[in-house]
């Protein structure tokens, strides 16, 4: 396939799955993260690999971004970014641990977890998701391809359809999804 041709298969599959793109869900998603502003909680994003990055993405846009233009300050953290802290929980209890043992003991119900994972199979994701649901706080899962266990169990669903194995992809969406709220925020004032 000339190169041409590859770019153009790939931004018309972008495009397709930008048209998919549940706004009813977004809508939730907001409606999550304004909660945490009355109720005066937490914000926690996690992910792995492209996924931390989207997590850190997220918390410059949705934290410092949106704070500093006096529009909302919102309590918000991503757990992949302290890789002194992920290291050593790896290291000493298993990488499966690294996002559950952050949250333990100072998650609170009122908070809310971010949790993105293409696949929606990663163990350190699941495991920490699981803690989520035990405290009764609210999970968003972002997810891609079929979702794994991570969409079964999350509150809120914003899922990427697409083929198994296209990160990029759903990496794309999940950006695109941070940049419509940061945005939303942005023209609107925080309404």
């Amino acid at each position: 396939m000339k190169k041409k041709n590859y770019f153009k298969n790939y931004l018309l599959a972008l495009q397709g799955l930008i048209n998919n793109i549940d706004v009813d869900t977004i809508e939730d998603v907001t409606i999550a993260i304004e909660d945490t502003i009355k109720k005066n909680s937490k914000i926690y994003v996690i992910g792995n690999g492209g996924s931390a990055a989207t997590a850190s993405h997220m918390v410059n846009d949705l934290g410092v971004g949106l704070k500093r233009r006096g529009i909302i300050s919102l309590d918000i953290t991503s757990l992949a970014d302290n890789s002194s802290v992920c290291t050593a929980i790896a290291n000493d209890i298993g990488y499966e641990n690294i996002f559950y043992m952050q949250l333990k003991d100072i998650l609170k119900s009122d908070d809310l977890v971010l949790a993105i994972s293409c696949s929606g199979n990663s163990p350190n994701i699941l495991k920490a998701s699981e803690y989520v649901n035990e405290i009764g706080a609210k999970l968003v899962g972002i997810t891609g391809f079929d979702g794994g266990k991570l969409k079964e169990v999350s509150d809120i669903k914003f899922h990427v359809d697409a083929p198994s194995g296209e990160y990029g992809l759903v990496e794309d969406i999940h950006m695109i999804l941070d940049h419509i709220i940061y945005s939303y925020y942005v023209t609107q004032g925080g309404k």
